[in-house]
């Protein structure tokens, strides 16, 4: 008979196992070797205009174009650019002679609406910063804090109930919007106590479980009531934010920064697919 086989060589013995931070590094690695796995560095910035937490008072963000008061400190202007220029133009504006262009103004990816006192060379300037398709219109109203007196995404506003009838026609039409005359947490200025996108909204924390159930469903957006800059029920001057970014104050709180990235869902957005889309809709809605 023949000879039986030789006995197999033992095994070699395990690799020594990596230390902690070597299996997360990793794990970071596969991570970002998947595909649609990119993060963004930051996904609500803080920062403060001139020692001012109330950034919403001097900017104004949206999905097409991001407006910055003119003047003010470079540092506030470059943290903007630094996150939107590559998607989205960013514009050092002036309205009616003052850096409020935050609550004089108000706008979506379709259009922006300046107050009446807006001066020519203002309006002109706004028109060529902004992209082509967005229809920059002058409002003759009364209550001419527009920022403070509507809050809008691209889809749905809610406005002051004594706004004017004309300025309503003008949301409509200019930035294609419904309107609904609402208050929140029973205040009729609905521009300084609610930030909402497409995604998600805050609004002021005394909001009611029932007026919150009605506002989210009037909007057809996610809500939660909550607060920025360490405590401030003024939500829409402290906070400013688009579909994918968002900037608040500087005295906001790591777990208010994390309601804030929670609701309006930045923490999977991604910058280039948002803008993406849009101008895909822009090309339908032209051819």
């Amino acid at each position: 008979p023949p000879p039986p086989p030789p006995p197999l060589p033992p095994p070699p013995p395990p690799p020594p196992p990596l230390p902690p931070s070597s299996r997360r590094s990793q794990r970071a690695e596969r991570r970002r070797d998947q595909p649609g796995s990119e993060r963004r560095t930051a996904m609500a910035t803080r920062l403060q205009f001139e020692n001012n937490s109330d950034i919403g008072v001097f900017s104004l963000l949206t999905n097409a174009y991001c407006l910055v008061a003119h003047g003010g400190s470079e540092n506030f202007y470059a943290a903007y650019e630094s996150e939107l220029a590559e998607h989205i133009p960013v514009c050092k504006v002036s309205v009616a002679g003052t850096r409020l262009a935050g609550r004089l103004c108000v706008g979506n990816k379709n259009g922006l609406l300046m107050p009446h006192t807006t001066t020519d060379q203002e309006l002109l300037h706004v028109r060529n910063s902004l992209p082509d398709s967005v229809v920059v219109q002058r409002v003759e109203e009364k209550l001419n804090a527009l920022g403070n007196c509507v809050a809008c995404n691209d889809y749905v506003s809610l406005v002051h109930p004594d706004l004017d009838r004309d300025t309503e026609e003008l949301l409509a039409d200019v930035l294609g919007v419904e309107v609904f005359r609402q208050t929140v947490a029973d205040n009729v200025v609905v521009g300084s106590y609610i930030r909402f996108t497409n995604q998600g909204g805050i609004c002021h924390p005394r909001t009611s479980v029932e007026d919150l159930d009605e506002l989210s469903s009037l909007l057809q957006v996610p809500l939660v009531a909550g607060t920025v800059n360490r405590g401030s029920d003024v939500v829409g001057t402290g906070l400013v934010a688009n579909d994918w970014c968002a900037f608040c104050g500087a005295d906001t709180t790591s777990p208010e920064l994390s309601v804030i990235e929670s609701v309006l869902k930045l923490r999977n957005a991604q910058p280039s697919a948002i803008v993406t889309d849009m101008r895909a809709s822009l090309i339908d809605s032209v051819s």
